[in-house]
């Protein structure tokens, strides 16, 4: 086994037993990234002297008794996350040479833990996409097959994990873009609840609906990295005040678990081989003792759409401070100062975030309010409900990650409401604000991942996590890799 196939776990053994040190892992590591990034365009940015100034660091601890508990572990984060001394562009021409003078929280904790922040990794501009096609710096590749994406808008992270470039990475999740991109890349994506980490130092996209989380091989690797980022902040007023749970050491075999599955998850147009591999896991969890229920979450319909109006009046506020005078990108073309703004706009966002700005501003225009704001508010508490109620009969539910396996670049990008619908079955945790993970449950006949979701109740990560894992160690799937 090369260095950079080991999980973190297996890293962390071979660091203890002295067989691999950092600086050894780490040459590995760039040496594959210089190799392959190239044409998956994983990272946007890998700052060498950085990578090697934290792996010396590592090395210095590492082997101590008070080592760290992440020491010399190489960690990808999605450049939506502020690093101090780095650049952090949001995959924007607007914040193209933008370089932060502080560290985002979980940054922050992932340095405090001994890791080795190896590049900033690309994604759809502001997360806004479900392709990591929308991105200033070109589009990602998927690992499995270089003509078909790797998800979004977290696309870069999965693609780097999966192509073993990192030993795992930061996601973030608005509406699927941690657990989407994980399905069509074949590795796990964990979504905590809405509170659970952090957001300080993570570029807003929609503020109710953004969550940072994990992305690994392994459900053990996610336990892990959750365990680091996760805790209370006072730097974040949406931050919930909650003791972190050993996560790790709360994977055992879950006895009797109810897991719901949802009829309207099994939509008509959904791809058959998807629609076997999660009937299969099914069957699946009850061989393992699970007790299978089957749940109505009724309002699934309208999750697009809500998610659709509510994330894009959000970001139409958020992205309201890209003016080109506080930082960033500024245009010189304006005769004034409003022509400034809205030059320095014109040219310095993407097609997609320009049709959000323009969506959620039209969504929270005087006369429109309360027909298209208001309503979906009101649409999103009966997603919530519905939830609430089917926790009453299960621990967990499971349902397909994503409608379709992997698709071809460019085959969506004409079509935003098909690309959209890319993320149906993911969008109602984000309203509801629950934890969810993706975990690998089988490849189609072309070799292309496919990935099931568990999806828990609000900050009951340890349930989620130890029937993920339980799955896992009773399947192959989390075993194959890309052979590239």
């Amino acid at each position: 086994m090369k260095l950079y196939e080991a999980s973190i776990k297996e890293l962390k053994e071979l660091y203890k037993r002295g067989e691999a040190s950092p600086g050894q892992v780490v040459d590995e590591l760039l040496q594959r990234i210089d190799r392959l990034n190239p044409e998956l365009n994983a990272f946007i940015t890998v700052d060498r002297d950085k990578v090697y100034d934290q792996t010396r660091q590592a090395e210095g601890m590492l082997g101590k008794r008070d080592a760290p508990p992440l020491c010399g572990i190489p960690i990808a984060v999605k450049d939506i996350f502020t690093t101090s001394g780095m650049r952090t562009t949001c995959a924007s021409k607007i914040l193209e040479g933008f370089v932060p003078p502080y560290d985002a929280t979980v940054i922050r904790k992932l340095k405090e833990a001994g890791a080795v922040i190896v590049g900033k990794t690309n994604m759809d501009e502001f997360a806004m996409g479900s392709s990591t096609e929308t991105s200033y710096f070109g589009p990602t590749r998927n690992p499995w097959a270089f003509d078909a994406v790797p998800g979004g808008s977290s696309g870069g992270s999965a693609s780097a994990v999966a192509a073993d470039m990192a030993f795992g990475a930061l996601g973030t999740d608005t509406g699927g873009s941690i657990r989407q991109p994980a399905a069509l890349c074949g590795i796990a994506g964990l979504k905590p609840t809405y509170g659970r980490v952090s957001r300080y130092g993570m570029i807003a996209f929609a503020s109710s609906l953004d969550q940072g989380g994990t992305m690994t091989r392994t459900v053990y690797d996610s336990a892990l990295l959750l365990e680091t980022i996760a805790g209370f902040d006072p730097l974040d007023s949406t931050s919930a005040d909650m003791p972190v749970e050993p996560f790790t050491q709360m994977l055992a075999h879950p006895k009797g678990v109810r897991i719901g599955v949802p009829g309207e998850y099994f939509v008509e147009g959904m791809d058959k081989e998807v629609q076997a591999s999660i009937e299969k896991a099914r069957d699946t969890m009850k061989g393992l003792g699970a007790r299978i229920v089957d749940i109505s979450l009724p309002h699934t319909k309208y999750a697009v759409a809500v998610y659709y109006i509510l994330a894009s009046s959000e970001a139409s506020s958020n992205l309201a401070r890209y003016d080109g005078v506080k930082y960033g990108y500024r245009s010189a073309s304006g005769a004034d100062l409003i022509g400034m703004y809205m030059d320095t706009r014109a040219k310095g966002f993407g097609r997609e975030v320009k049709r959000r700005i323009m969506l959620g501003t039209f969504a929270l225009s005087a006369g429109y309010y309360s027909e298209f704001y208001g309503k979906a508010q009101r649409a999103r508490r009966l997603i919530k409900q519905d939830f609430d109620d089917a926790f009453g009969q299960c621990d967990v539910i499971l349902a397909p990650t994503s409608p379709t396996p992997a698709f071809r670049l460019g085959s969506r990008l004409d079509d935003p409401l098909q690309m959209y619908l890319s993320d149906i079955f993911t969008i109602p945790l984000n309203l509801a604000g629950l934890p969810g993970i993706s975990i690998p449950c089988g490849f189609t006949k072309e070799g292309l991942p496919i990935g099931m979701q568990l999806i828990g109740r609000r900050f009951d990560e340890k349930t989620v996590l130890s029937v993920a894992n339980m799955y896992e160690q009773a399947t192959p799937w989390h075993e194959r890799t890309p052979a590239i």
